[in-house]
């Protein structure tokens, strides 16, 4: 998409756009749910029903929220939480080199590919870890995890959803 304001453009990358609608989303969404749910206002437990219905279907241990508005719980667990810091921290740091660094694994092809998997590994190892009874669930150790993980992912995808977009498939608004 372009824009034009006074005579500047102003370039928009739609997918780098619809990725940070949807990571803002993640970053909001699960810490507000329960004040939301608690408020008692009309449509905020609406809003919040709406928020925990999606947390319940992307996180496999929801009822271990953090009780943020008690007795109402986060609408994800600190293992997927965790994953969404470690994206959200990515993201502020493509924002300051653009994905040119050395730690930016998509510019290492396959094998940037099967280290970030091999990163990516650390949650659902973690969870295996405490389903089979080697440790009990608990924030501070389940959040790291996830937040490898988040790293691992971010690492590798945000030059690539967020690189500068070709000027034959922006949009004139």
């Amino acid at each position: 998409m372009q824009l034009t304001i006074h005579n500047k453009q102003l370039q928009i990358n739609p997918v780098s756009f619809i990725a940070d609608f949807l990571l803002t989303g993640m970053v909001i969404g699960p810490i507000v749910a329960p004040f939301l749910a608690a408020s008692g206002l009309p449509i905020l437990p609406t809003i919040a029903n709406i928020i925990y219905f999606m947390g319940h279907h992307v996180c496999p241990q929801p009822q271990m929220g953090l009780e943020l508005a008690p007795p109402a719980l986060m609408a994800v667990c600190m293992r997927c939480y965790g994953t969404v810091m470690g994206l959200f921290t990515t993201r502020l740091l493509y924002i300051t080199d653009k994905g040119k660094a050395f730690y930016w694994l998509h510019q290492y092809g396959w094998n940037g590919a099967a280290f970030s998997t091999v990163l990516m590994m650390a949650y659902p190892l973690e969870m295996a870890a405490q389903i089979l009874g080697w440790w009990s669930f608990h924030n501070l150790i389940v959040a790291p995890f996830g937040l490898i993980t988040g790293l691992a992912w971010g690492l590798f995808t945000m030059p690539i959803l967020h690189a500068p977009q070709k000027a034959k498939s922006s949009i004139q608004i």
